[in-house]
C-alpha cells in the first residue's frame, strides 16, 4: 500500500502516556475475549457484548458499571492528549489512512449537499474513558458515537497479523476504515436508528440488526477503498486480498470455529466470513453508500 508521504490528520490524540496497561494488546469486541485479551474476565465482556445487544446499550456502557466505574457521562476525563511523535511508524500510518477517509468522505458528502464532521481517533494502551463508558483493549478497535472519536489500541495489529493470520498494512487500513464506517453511520442517523429498534426486539432479532449495521461498516469502508484508488492509487498488488483475508479472519463463523465452539449463525453480530469479504467487495466495486443498503437486502 502506498501511504507513506501522504497527508497526516490532525484529528489524532495520542493517549498513551497515560494507558492504564503498556503493554497493548487485544482483540476487537467479543474476538477479544476470545483471544484473552487483558483487563477484564471473559465472562464480563461476554454479559457485556450480550446485554448490549438484548437491551439496546452500547456494550462499553455495560463493562463501565460491571467493572464498578459507574455510570459514564458525556464529560470525560483523561491523560491530556497529545499529537502522536513524529517518528512513531504506525502512528504515522493510521494518521495517513484516517486523513485519506476524511478526504473521501468529504468529498462524498459534499456531492450529496451535507457536511463531514471529521471523527477524532484516539491512541491508548489497556484502558481509556470513552463518553461510551470505559474503553477497553479488549474490545479492540471500536467507534464511540457519543463523542465521535475511534479507539486502537495498536497492539491490536499484532494480534490481527500473528493470532489471526491477516498480515498487512491494507487489512489495518481496512480496519480503521470500517471504524470510520460506523462514524458515516453515526452522521447519518442510522446508529442512533438502529439501537431505538435493538430496544424493541428479541435477542435474535438484535443480533440481525447488528448484523447488518456491521456489514454496512464494512460495504462503507469498501467505498472509502474504491475512491482512495480512484484519487491518489493507494493499492499494491495483494493489498485487495489481505483486506478480504482479514474480513474472513474476523467473521463470525471464523471465531467460534476458532475458539472451538459450535457456529451458531443465530448469534452472529457482526457476519460471516463471507458476507464481511462480499459487503467490502460490494463498496470497493461500486463506490456507492447506495450499494450499502444492508437493511433493505432480502439475503446477506
Amino acid at each position: 500500500m502506498k501511504w507513506e508521504g501522504n497527508r497526516e490528520s490532525e484529528n489524532v490524540e495520542d493517549r498513551r502516556d497515560g494507558g492504564s496497561d503498556s503493554s497493548g494488546g487485544g482483540g476487537g469486541g467479543l474476538l477479544g475475549a476470545l483471544l484473552g485479551g487483558r483487563g477484564l474476565s471473559v465472562g464480563t465482556i461476554v454479559i457485556a457484548i450480550a446485554g448490549g445487544w438484548l437491551f439496546g446499550i452500547n456494550p462499553l456502557t455495560i463493562l463501565s458499571l460491571l467493572s464498578g466505574d459507574g455510570a459514564p457521562t458525556a464529560q470525560v476525563q483523561h491523560a491530556p492528549a497529545h499529537r502522536p511523535p513524529a517518528d512513531d511508524h504506525m502512528a504515522k500510518f493510521v494518521s495517513t489512512i484516517l486523513a485519506d477517509t476524511e478526504d473521501v468522505w468529504r468529498d462524498v458528502f459534499t456531492k450529496g449537499g451535507a457536511t463531514y464532521k471529521e471523527p477524532k481517533l484516539v491512541l491508548f494502551r489497556g484502558a481509556t474513558p470513552t463518553a461510551c463508558g470505559q474503553g477497553q483493549s479488549a474490545m479492540g478497535p471500536f467507534y464511540c458515537p457519543g463523542d465521535q472519536k475511534v479507539y486502537i489500541d495498536l497492539g491490536f495489529y499484532e494480534t490481527l497479523k500473528t493470532r489471526l493470520g491477516a498480515p498487512g498494512d491494507f487489512a489495518q487500513a481496512y480496519v480503521i476504515a470500517h471504524e470510520v464506517g460506523h462514524h458515516v453511520q453515526n452522521l447519518l442517523g442510522i446508529s442512533a436508528k438502529m439501537e431505538q429498534m435493538r430496544s424493541r426486539v428479541s435477542a435474535t432479532e438484535a443480533n440481525a440488526l447488528s448484523v447488518r449495521l456491521e456489514l454496512q461498516a464494512d460495504c462503507l469502508a469498501g467505498v472509502w477503498a474504491h475512491h482512495a484508488q480512484d484519487a491518489r492509487q493507494l493499492l499494491e498488488q495483494g493489498d485487495v486480498e489481505e483486506a478480504m483475508n482479514a474480513a474472513a479472519k474476523i467473521g463470525d463463523d471464523a471465531l467460534q470455529r476458532g475458539s472451538g465452539r459450535a457456529v451458531v449463525p443465530e448469534s452472529f453480530t457482526h457476519g460471516s466470513s463471507a458476507q464481511r469479504q462480499q459487503w467490502f467487495g460490494n463498496g470497493m466495486k461500486n463506490g456507492s453508500v447506495k450499494a450499502c443498503d444492508t437493511f433493505s437486502s432480502r439475503t446477506l
